[in-house]
């Protein structure tokens, strides 16, 4: 009887190991299905933001002149409104590509930044290419009349 007793003594030690092996088993499934959801995460992040990103799109460059349609909401009423001038600067890549727009307005320097694959641009056209040899104009910000004028560029 104390060798039978001492045999099932063992066998439920064998299980208990058992199920302990079990349970880190698991765990370590838990982890690493943890580090795939967060890798999930970030794909569907890529994903969403390459969907919403828009797909006709002109090339655009420092110098250029373009027309931007800017949606505006008045009460009820939608409408889209011109805004021209000249891009003095261009930042970031992706869904947070920005543009900033140059024109003068009554006699003063305005600046406007848009980003490009917002919903409140409705449109991008460009009206003529300028010829520059900087990344960002800033300097025209300090330059009034005739002198803010960009040579054109023909080969683009």
């Amino acid at each position: 009887m104390a060798k039978e007793k001492q045999e099932k003594e063992l066998e439920t030690g064998i299980k208990a190991d058992a199920s302990v092996d079990v349970a880190v088993k698991q765990k370590e499934k838990n982890t690493v299905s943890e580090t795939t959801q967060t890798f999930n995460a970030s794909k569907l992040i890529k994903e969403f933001e390459n969907s919403q990103l828009k797909k006709e799109l002109p090339e655009i460059y420092v110098g250029d002149t373009v027309k931007v349609g800017v949606k505006i909401t008045e009460g009820n009423k939608e409408r889209v409104q011109p805004y021209e001038g000249v891009v003095i600067a261009k930042r970031h890549g992706g869904i947070n590509q920005t543009i900033t727009v140059r024109r003068i307005f009554q006699g003063i320097g305005v600046e406007r930044v848009f980003m490009l694959h917002s919903p409140q641009v409705a449109s991008l056209k460009v009206e003529r290419r300028g010829k520059v040899r900087r990344a960002k104009l800033f300097y025209l910000r300090d330059r009034v009349g005739k002198a803010t004028r960009v040579k054109q560029r023909f080969d683009r």
